[in-house]
């Protein structure tokens, strides 16, 4: 064999990819300022109620910043999962990593896979999913209506590139 016989198929070009993760909309600057806003307002409350002879309430206040502090918490660290969705002419391959770190993956033949969407007339797009062969997969749950009916038609066009096959141009 020459070398101009020889296929490399590791190169082959990605039609689509696209990596989506939780929305956090409070930075960890935000967050230090809302729990000191939190906490002030806790201890002036409790405080109050402990120089009205209420002293128990100082450490209900104070349990309630810490139930606010806790649930902050692990809603930054369930913001770490992600979900990785990226089309090639011969697969697509969803990967998706929990924020324990569990990574689940599929790889689906773009030949056979259809996107299912579960509209609202009012809300729009609520869910999406993969179908092939039986196997129905939800995807792009992280986003909002709008994110996903422009993720979808991204996608779509992905897919419809990867049925058409790829395009032998010998001048490149």
């Amino acid at each position: 064999m020459t070398s101009g016989n020889v296929f490399d198929d590791s190169a082959e070009p990605e039609l689509f990819s696209a990596l989506l993760r939780p929305h956090r909309a409070l930075s960890r600057n935000g967050f230090f300022v809302l729990m000191g806003f939190v906490c002030a307002v806790s201890f002036a409350a409790g405080l109050t109620f402990l120089i009205m002879g209420a002293w128990p309430v100082l450490g209900f206040f104070g349990l309630d910043a810490l139930a606010i502090y806790w649930a902050f918490r692990v809603n930054y660290r369930r913001g770490n999962a992600t979900e990785q969705i990226t089309v090639t002419p011969s697969e697509i391959r969803v990967r998706r990593v929990s924020h324990r770190g569990h990574v689940v993956e599929w790889i689906l033949n773009p030949l056979w896979v259809q996107i299912e969407q579960v509209s609202h007339p009012e809300f729009g797009i609520e869910q999406l999913f993969l179908v092939s062969k039986g196997r129905r997969i939800s995807i792009a749950r992280f986003l909002g209506a709008e994110e996903k009916a422009s993720f979808v038609k991204a996608l779509m066009a992905a897919l419809q590139a990867a049925k058409r096959g790829p395009t032998y141009n010998p001048l490149t």
